[in-house]
């Protein structure tokens, strides 16, 4: 009996989710939108500012609240209408389109238009679809309707990154995270509208991604690039840390990427549509490199943030998500090949976060740690929201696809 397999550990995560939702909850902004949460759980200034409301914050935490209702907890569906509420208001340029990166008290404070935060809000419009939130439904197909129009380039099958505010201006560069989650929110709105074509999109990421890319450089993912998708490999060396652009391998993308593959292969067989044969193999690639390169490379338990291209650790702080996505790509394996392997790495990342990352004082979970595990802020102050982990308790729990919140809504939780 492993534990992915364990009614009494699928007991202990949904003890574990309750928790996570329950911290999340003093996040909201009474604006609208959520803030981020310092590491006591009060809402924190952003960069020094009060009443900063950031667009990727508030869409994670309104697909959290999504995933929170469709579990029932009373409180959940009111935080998530909340969420969809700024998405449809405050955060919403009405004279442009899209949405703006972050706004505070007086209005948008970054007025930019990135593909980061787009595909976020592809995501929550998709899981407060799935739990039947009002106003779901149309911010999802408005958020489909301008992410093809300005953020996918057909021409690469692969999503340009950001714009001025009125979209005149656009950066040169390209980023893989981007794509990452262009790919994840795809998979999502997929299965909410029954749009193919978006199945399709997210095999084009994920071919250039792991099949060309990744495949190309030993199975270490390259995260930058110039407009035509020239790798940049040096890009950021200067500024190693950098909590969303760093320099060199990013480990935990390592393990998310391979999770998603492997629910992309299944979601368009499930689909009738043809998964090519590389998919799982690669996958498995990905997340076997990951652990060689980040895993207590440095005799300290825990995953290091980054490494070079000789898989030499960077970064060596250890952060939650990191860890989060080690669970979730170790339980998305296993159900998959049933290989054990994978069923005691899944044990191995939990024994490590129960006792480090896991916040039994304050809750939720230390979003930073340093590398000897002691208490850190040097990438992610804070707990700036509940998305990593509280998708770790939930993706052990359900079918490799579909994604989380269409899943519940099927009724796929025991």
């Amino acid at each position: 009996m492993t534990w992915l397999a364990s009614p009494a550990h699928h007991r202990w995560l949904e003890t574990e989710t309750d928790r996570l939702l329950a911290f999340g909850r003093a996040s909201r902004d009474t604006r609208g939108g959520f803030g981020r949460l310092d590491a006591a759980g009060a809402l924190d200034a952003t960069d020094g500012v009060e009443g900063i409301v950031e667009l990727w914050i508030t869409c994670r935490m309104t697909h959290v609240y999504s995933l929170g209702a469709l579990l029932g907890r009373p409180g959940a569906a009111p935080l998530a209408d909340h969420g969809i509420d700024a998405l449809l208001g405050r955060l919403r340029d009405e004279e442009h389109g899209g949405w703006f990166a972050s706004v505070g008290p007086d209005g948008p404070v970054n007025d930019a238009k990135e593909a980061y935060g787009h595909a976020f809000v592809i995501l929550a419009a998709a899981s407060a679809t799935a739990a039947g939130r009002p106003g779901a439904a149309a911010l999802l197909e408005d958020a489909i309707a301008v992410h093809s129009e300005r953020f996918w380039d057909a021409a690469y099958g692969m999503s340009r990154e950001s714009f001025s505010r009125d979209w005149a201006d656009e950066e040169d560069y390209r980023g893989i995270n981007a794509n990452m989650h262009t790919l994840e929110a795809y998979l999502a709105a997929a299965d909410v509208t029954g749009n193919h074509e978006l199945l399709g999109r997210s095999l084009r990421i994920a071919t250039r991604a792991l099949d060309t890319l990744a495949r190309a450089h030993g199975w270490r993912l390259p995260e930058h690039f110039d407009a035509d998708w020239n790798p940049l490999l040096d890009f950021n060396e200067a500024e190693p840390a950098h909590p969303f652009r760093p320099y060199g391998a990013t480990i935990g993308h390592s393990f998310e990427w391979a999770r998603l593959t492997v629910q992309l292969a299944s979601s368009l067989q499930q689909a009738g549509l043809a998964a090519p044969e590389w998919m799982v193999p690669a996958a498995r690639s990905l997340y076997a490199q990951g652990v060689t390169d980040g895993w207590s490379v440095d005799g300290e338990p825990g995953f290091v943030y980054t490494v070079d291209w000789e898989g030499a650790p960077v970064v060596r702080e250890r952060m939650h998500w990191v860890a989060a996505e080690a669970i979730g790509a170790a339980a998305v394996l296993w159900r998959r090949t049933k290989a054990a392997e994978y069923a005691t790495q899944y044990q191995q990342w939990w024994d490590y976060t129960g006792e480090h990352l896991i916040d039994d004082a304050h809750g939720s979970w230390h979003h930073e740690l340093s590398a000897t595990n002691g208490p850190s802020a040097t990438v992610w102050p804070g707990k700036p929201d509940l998305y990593h982990a509280v998708q770790a308790t939930l993706i052990p729990r359900l079918p490799i696809s579909p994604a989380l919140a269409p899943s519940l809504a099927a009724g796929t939780l025991g």
